[in-house]
C-alpha cells in the first residue's frame, strides 16, 4: 500500500495541517473578521490564485478532461464560457464589490453586504440566503470529497469510503483552526500545484505519442455541438457573478491596487489551466484510447499521469488532484459557516448578544456538520458523477445570487424587496428547471438567472424608490473605486 505516491500524498497532506496550525496560532485572537475574511488584508498572488483554486475544484482535472476526452470538443464551450465569466467577474464585479462591501458596514459575508446595502433591518434576506448557502454548499463539497475518495482508490488502494472520511478530516483541520488566512494560503499553494500538473500531464504525453498512440479520435469528435451544447457551456460563465465562495475573495483584497493586479494573475492563470484541461482531454484519447472505466470513474489524467511518470513525480503531480478537491472544499466549508454564524446565529438565535468567539466556535461547528452531510452524499453510489454534482450546485449559486449581486452594484434603484424576490426566483427555477425540464438539453442556470434578473427588476420597479440613506450609500461606494 505505502508507495513512493503514498509518502508524497502523506507528505502533502502534512503540510497542508501545518498551515491549518500556524494559522489558527497567529489569528486566534483576531476576531470574527479575521477568521472569516482575513482581515481584508490578502495580497494580489494570494487573492488571486485562492479565488482561481477555490474556483476550480476536482472536476477541471478529472471531470473536464474526462468529458472532452469521452465527448469530444463540442464539450470545450464549458471551459470558454468559464473563461469568459470569470474575466468579466474580475474587471467588472470586483472593483465595485470590494467598495461596496466596505460601506456596507464593512460587510464580510455576501448575505451581510446585500442585507446592509439597503440599509435594513430585515433578517430576511440574511436567513434565506443562509439556507441556500447551505443546501448547495453541501452538495458542492460532496464532488470534492469524492474526487478524494476516488484518488486514494485508485492510486493506493485504500478502500473509497475509508479515503473519503480522510480527506474530509484533513479539510476540516485546516479550515476548522485557521480559518480564511489559511484556506486562502493553502488555496495559494494548490493552485500552483495544480498549474504545474496541467502543464506537465499532455505535453509529455504528446512527446510520447509517435507512431505508437493509444487511440485514434472519431470522426464526430470535432463536431462544435448542438446549440444546446454551445449555450449551455457559455451559461456556465453566468455562475461566477454569484459564486459567494468566489467573489468572497474579491471584499478580501487589501486594496484597490492589489485588486488590479490579482484580476491580471487569476485571469492568465485560469486561462492556462482551462487550456490545458482541455488538451488532457484531447491528448489523453490519442494517448490511452477510450476505455469505459476511465470515462465512467473520471480517471483520463490520474491514467495518464501514472502511465507517463515514476512514483514520486506521479505522486507530487497527484497531488494536484488533492489540491484541486481541497481548495474548492475548504471555500465552500468556509462560506458556508460564515453565512451561518455571521447572517443567521449572531443576529437571529443569539440577537446579537455573542461574542466573537463564540461566532467562531458557531462557524466550526456548521464546517463540521456540512462536511458529514456531504460526506454521506459522496458515499451513495447513486449520488452522480462529480461533474454533475458541481454542475447543479453551481447552477443554483449562479442563478439565485448573480443577479442581486450585479444589480446591487450597477443599479441605484435597486431594492432589498427586489433583491429577495430575485434570490427566491432564480433558486427556485434553477431547481424546478433541474427537476422537470433537464431533458430540453439546456443548463439550468440560463432560465434560472434570468428569471432572477426578471423578478428582481420587476418588484424593485413595483416597490417604490429606495430611500435617500440607500442612494447616498450608493453614490459614496461609486466614488471611492474612482478616487
Amino acid at each position: 500500500m505505502f508507495n513512493s505516491e503514498s509518502v508524497i500524498f502523506i507528505i502533502y497532506l502534512a503540510f497542508m495541517l501545518g498551515i491549518g496550525v500556524y494559522f489558527f496560532v497567529k489569528t486566534r485572537n483576531g476576531g470574527e473578521k479575521a477568521y472569516f475574511l482575513g482581515g481584508r488584508k490578502m495580497g494580489p498572488w494570494v487573492s488571486a490564485l485562492s479565488a482561481g483554486a477555490s474556483d476550480m475544484s476536482a472536476w477541471v482535472l478529472m471531470g473536464l478532461p474526462t468529458s472532452i476526452y469521452a465527448l469530444g470538443i463540442g464539450q470545450v464551450w464549458i471551459p470558454v464560457g468559464l473563461l469568459i465569466g470569470y474575466a468579466v467577474s474580475w474587471i467588472v464585479e470586483a472593483p465595485r464589490l470590494r467598495s461596496f462591501s466596505i460601506m456596507a458596514d464593512d460587510s464580510i459575508t455576501i448575505p451581510q453586504y446585500l442585507t446592509n446595502r439597503f440599509l435594513s433591518k430585515s433578517k430576511a434576506l440574511q436567513i434565506i440566503c443562509a439556507v441556500i448557502f447551505l443546501l448547495a454548499y453541501t452538495i458542492y463539497a460532496a464532488s470534492s470529497i469524492k474526487a478524494c475518495g476516488t484518488l486514494f482508490n485508485t492510486v493506493i488502494g485504500i478502500n473509497t469510503t475509508t479515503a473519503m472520511y480522510l480527506a474530509a478530516f484533513i479539510i476540516i483541520s485546516y479550515t476548522f483552526l485557521g480559518g480564511f488566512s489559511a484556506v486562502c494560503w493553502t488555496d495559494f499553494f494548490q493552485g500552483m500545484l495544480m498549474l504545474g500538473a496541467l502543464l506537465l500531464a499532455p505535453i509529455f504525453a504528446a512527446a510520447n505519442l509517435g507512431g505508437a498512440a493509444g487511440g485514434s479520435l472519431p470522426a464526430d469528435y470535432w463536431a462544435v455541438g448542438s446549440w444546446q451544447d454551445v449555450v449551455s457551456g457559455l451559461g456556465w460563465g453566468l455562475g461566477y457573478f454569484g459564486m459567494p465562495h468566489i467573489i468572497i475573495r474579491f471584499m478580501s483584497v487589501e486594496s484597490q491596487k492589489s485588486l488590479k493586479k490579482s484580476a491580471k494573475i487569476g485571469i492568465s492563470w485560469t486561462l492556462l489551466i482551462l487550456v490545458f484541461a482541455t488538451l488532457v482531454g484531447i491528448v489523453g484519447r490519442l494517448f490511452l484510447g477510450y476505455d469505459d472505466t476511465i470515462n465512467g470513474n473520471s480517471l483520463v489524467f490520474i491514467t495518464m499521469v501514472r502511465r507517463l511518470f515514476p512514483g514520486v513525480i506521479s505522486g507530487i503531480l497527484l497531488s494536484a488532484v488533492l489540491a484541486a478537491s481541497m481548495s474548492t472544499a475548504d471555500s465552500q466549508l468556509l462560506a458556508a459557516a460564515s453565512a451561518f454564524a455571521s447572517d443567521v446565529y449572531k443576529p437571529v438565535i443569539r440577537k446579537n448578544q455573542s461574542s466573537d468567539k463564540e461566532m467562531i466556535w458557531a462557524g466550526r461547528i456548521v464546517v463540521l456538520a456540512i462536511a458529514v452531510i456531504a460526506l454521506l452524499i459522496a458515499a451513495n453510489p447513486n449520488a452522480g458523477s462529480i461533474m454533475s454534482l458541481v454542475s447543479n450546485a453551481w447552477g443554483v449559486f449562479g442563478a439565485a445570487f448573480g443577479p442581486a449581486i450585479l444589480l446591487s452594484l450597477f443599479w441605484k434603484r435597486f431594492t432589498f424587496n427586489g433583491a429577495v424576490a430575485g434570490i427566491v426566483v432564480g433558486a427556485a427555477v434553477d431547481i424546478c428547471w433541474l427537476a422537470f425540464l433537464s431533458s430540453t438539453g439546456v443548463y439550468e442556470i440560463i432560465p434560472g438567472f434570468f428569471c432572477g434578473l426578471l423578478a428582481a427588476v420587476a418588484v424593485s420597479k413595483l416597490s417604490g424608490e429606495p430611500g435617500a440613506e440607500v442612494e447616498a450609500l450608493f453614490n459614496k461606494a461609486v466614488k471611492a473605486i474612482e478616487e
